[in-house]
Parts: C-alpha cells; sequence; structure tokens
C-alpha cells in the first residue's frame, strides 16, 4: 500500500491506496484526458462515503466494472 500526499482544493490530504489501484487511477485519468490530480478531485467532489481512499476503490472498480460490460455495484 502507497500513502502518497494530493492537494485537493487546495488542502493537502493522504490518500492510502494499493499499487494495482493507483496504476487503475492513473489509467483512467488519462482515458479521460485528465492529470490524476484532476481525477481525484472529481472523485472527491462525488463521493458518497466519508473516506477518499474507499471512493477512490470504489471509482475504480465501477470503472473496471464499465469496461467489462457489467454494471456497478
Amino acid at each position: 500500500m502507497k500513502k502518497r500526499s494530493v492537494v485537493i482544493a487546495g488542502h493537502r490530504t493522504s490518500v492510502s491506496l494499493e499499487d494495482p489501484f493507483w496504476a487503475e487511477l492513473k489509467r483512467m485519468a488519462a482515458q479521460e484526458g485528465k492529470s490524476l490530480g484532476q481525477m481525484i478531485e472529481t472523485v472527491d467532489a462525488a463521493r458518497q462515503s466519508e473516506n477518499l481512499s474507499s471512493a477512490l476503490r470504489i471509482a475504480v472498480l465501477a470503472h473496471v466494472q464499465r469496461e467489462a460490460g457489467r454494471d456497478e455495484p
């Protein structure tokens, strides 16, 4: 698991994700023409949980499921 500092809306916070989630998050950002920071801000703005790391994992899972043609969780 890697802990990284990110800036969201001008505030620094840290996010802990396993390497495969970081890799997929970077791929998602590239596909959408966003920076990693912009992708994290997008997820942060839409999240329904208090934990950003969990919201990022759920966003990655939903993205992978959409690509596989399955419904979101």
